[in-house]
């Protein structure tokens, strides 16, 4: 048997490129696809930035972005024609021209009436605000759907919805700690004490990725923080993330109660993935907290976990029920505009490869699981049990439409 020399192998093996051929799909295509200016209340994020417009171009797929759509994430048209974007004056000649449409809030009733026969869209739902109505009109019209809140990948994460929370969980506890302060109507309570003075107490429902980053920002203030969910193996979970640093406890009735009397702040983010969130705190619950303490109920869009919450915006966030401050922003995100922005296009870029790499949608969602979990709308069908039980609509199952071949 022959015996390998290593200087020999170093030189025949280890300094020769071992590059191969790159095939190259002969069923891709060139993808039209269109960004519109949000025109939902107080949204100031825009769907893609333009380094991912530079992406798409660079892929051969043909951007068109309204003007003005990045102006509140301090992204200007310019930065768009630049990275190779059309620019086109109204919102009319954005949706006649686009094959796909991506934005960060579901469209108004005037938008929808701007969609037509076969355009796939491509947006966030808000379960907690939609309506059958506007279901019904994206069927009729034919339109694909693929909501933010439903792409879900083959480990059984959300990965766009994934980076949302990270951002909704930590601007939680900035704005809790804004509302402390007397100025704002608050009981004039620094979040992290000083020396000698107890820190306030912050409680979290939920211990999923909203929850985690909001005790991870609450720690970093110095507060005391007490997490609780009605799943023992995520309080486990969160334990050990944030090295038992966080107090846990059941999100039981009783320890409810006990734990809402002393809160200072309650952040809400107990949430099912892909459905409303459950409520969890009562109005009697509500009515025996601290005067002026603080609710930030981050999953308001889902539906909300507190019973008092109600929608709010940006330019009007806050009420109060029962001597509590209410904060329900449902597009919390937005208050980082441009960080927001830049996690969406990080995560939407490679998804719109993914379709134009496939020949189109139908061969994307053959190929692409977490591309299939996303569609609630497809065929003139609603593909997503949750909407079907929400709104009376007929449900049928995206893997039986595909392969019927209707």
């Amino acid at each position: 048997m022959e015996i390998l020399n290593p200087t020999q192998l170093s030189r025949d093996v280890g300094l020769k490129t071992l590059e191969k051929a790159l095939r190259v799909s002969e069923s891709r295509t060139a993808l039209a696809i269109g960004i519109p200016k949000e025109t939902a209340a107080d949204e100031r994020r825009v769907s893609l930035a333009p380094g991912g417009v530079s992406v798409l171009v660079a892929n051969g797929h043909r951007v068109i972005v309204e003007a003005g759509a990045g102006a509140g994430a301090r992204f200007e048209d310019r930065e768009y024609a630049d990275a190779g974007a059309e620019i086109v004056p109204t919102a009319e000649q954005l949706h006649r021209d686009a094959a796909c449409l991506v934005r960060v809030a579901p469209p108004s009733v005037e938008e929808t009436a701007l969609l037509h026969e076969g355009q796939l869209l491509i947006s966030a739902v808000h379960l907690g605000t939609a309506k059958a109505a506007f279901f019904e009109q994206l069927i009729r019209k034919g339109v694909t759907g693929i909501g933010f809140e439903f792409l879900q990948s083959r480990d059984g994460s959300f990965p766009l919805v994934r980076m949302m929370h990270e951002i909704t969980g930590a601007v939680a506890v900035q704005v809790a700690a804004h509302y402390l302060e007397r100025t704002q109507g608050g009981p004039g309570v620094l979040l992290g004490g000083v020396s000698g003075i107890p820190p306030a107490t912050v409680v979290i429902l939920g211990a999923g990725l909203i929850g985690e980053y909001a005790a991870r920002t609450a720690l970093g203030y110095g507060a005391q923080v007490l997490v609780m969910d009605d799943d023992l193996s995520a309080l486990r979970r969160i334990e050990n993330a944030l090295d038992r640093r966080v107090i846990t406890a059941m999100a039981n009735t009783q320890y409810l109660h006990t734990a809402l009397q002393s809160a200072d702040v309650l952040i809400g983010a107990a949430l099912v993935e892909g459905d409303r969130a459950p409520c969890w705190v009562t109005e009697p619950m509500v009515a025996s907290m601290k005067e002026g303490a603080v609710i930030v109920d981050a999953v308001i869009d889902q539906g909300g976990c507190v019973s008092t919450s109600r929608a709010t915006t940006h330019s009007d966030p806050v009420y109060r029920a029962h001597g509590v401050l209410h904060y329900a922003v449902p597009n919390m995100p937005s208050c980082v505009a441009r960080t927001a922005s830049y996690a969406l296009s990080n995560v939407l870029v490679p998804y719109l490869l993914q379709i134009g790499d496939a020949g189109g949608l139908a061969g994307a969602l053959w190929n692409h699981v977490t591309l299939r979990n996303g569609t609630y709308l497809y065929k003139r069908h609603v593909t997503k049990k949750a909407l079907s039980n929400l709104f009376g609509l007929p449900y049928r199952d995206i893997d039986m439409l595909m392969a019927s071949r209707i």
